[in-house]
């Protein structure tokens, strides 16, 4: 007799319904049922050996100084695990470090490892390094990245507007002397912010001042180190810095109140990102919030679409992030 739907529903006792909504990944299957029913499924032949059965997100470091050093990734993971969970996929999780004696080996096992889609972090990506994923048998996803002449399907933050966002804010708040806190590792999401910051500039009349650029480690106590050494060159300052992202942000107050700077009263700060540490810093921190565990949730629907889309079509998508008001941007106007 052929495997079928009725035959998996005689032999787990749930209902044809059940059973195919399990089957097609639909919400509302209690986790344990969904096991069990892929479980019966491969037994007894109804799914091939090759049907996806987990989803793997798949951490790479370039050099580790963005991943490690910051809970934003512990939140969007935690989006990732929620929404395989829900949808009935296994979800595993590896690292990738490309500093890793093994690494390119461990890349060819990775690409063609049975039953898995890939969602790989690519937040210390370059164009460079995603060369050696092109060839891949098993499906991929970018998370936080994006190659425009490479064929990938992407969720990522909209970095440029974001920037934009937030610089504008500080236009509309009198401020005409902006500078940059520019993260020293120019992942792809910096760049993209770095473009914005620019086009806020144009856009308000105001040439960017190359003296109020300040590049800054990407970690919060090397920032704070690098802000202190710059500093202490008794620089002429802007009235306020848009900021990579929050970890730096944050070790650059540091750095200015231990140099008896008064933030916002003498210079105002926006970071990026929104991470906890906002809420409780002093004064607490303007930022732009990334939506991180939805970002995570995308990730893994975009996933499955891809799995039962018959289309051979590459997206992007772009998350939008929420302008948080806070107390660290003084009004000038």
């Amino acid at each position: 007799m052929k495997a079928g739907i009725k035959q998996i529903s005689d032999i787990t006792g749930f209902s044809p319904a059940t059973v195919s909504n399990a089957l097609n990944k639909k919400r509302g299957v209690n986790l344990k049922t969904a096991e069990e029913i892929f479980r019966v499924a491969r037994e007894i032949g109804y799914l091939a050996n090759n049907t996806i059965s987990k989803i793997k997100l798949v951490i790479y470091k370039k050099n580790g100084l963005i991943i490690d050093d910051t809970p934003f990734f512990t939140l969007l993971i935690a989006g990732i695990e929620q929404e395989c969970r829900e949808s009935g996929y296994e979800m595993v999780i590896g690292n990738l470090d490309a500093r890793h004696p093994d690494y390119r080996e461990q890349v060819k096992q990775l690409l063609h490892e049975p039953d898995t889609a890939i969602v790989l972090l690519g937040t210390e990506l370059s164009a460079e390094d995603l060369k050696s994923y092109q060839k891949a048998s098993c499906p991929i996803l970018l998370l936080d990245y994006w190659s425009f002449d490479m064929d990938f399907n992407a969720v990522l933050i909209n970095n440029a507007d974001s920037a934009r966002m937030a610089v504008n804010y500080l236009f509309t708040n009198g401020h005409r002397k902006i500078g940059y806190l520019k993260g020293k590792f120019r992942i792809l999401g910096f760049r993209q912010r770095e473009s914005g910051y620019h086009s806020a500039m144009r856009e308000n009349g105001v040439e960017a001042n190359g003296q109020f650029t300040v590049e800054l480690s990407t970690t919060m106590n090397r920032a704070y180190r690098d802000m202190l050494d710059y500093l202490n060159t008794k620089p002429a300052l802007p009235t306020a810095f848009f900021a990579d992202n929050d970890m730096i942000a944050l070790g650059a107050m540091k750095a200015l109140r231990e140099k008896g700077y008064r933030i916002p009263e003498d210079i105002s700060i926006v970071g990026f990102d929104d991470l906890p540490f906002c809420e409780i810093s002093s004064p607490r921190l303007t930022s732009m919030r990334v939506p991180k565990q939805e970002m995570g949730r995308l990730a893994v629907r975009k996933v499955i679409d891809m799995l039962h889309s018959s289309e051979d079509v590459c997206t992007k998508l772009q998350v939008c992030t929420k302008f948080i008001e806070r107390e660290s941007v003084k009004k000038l106007i």
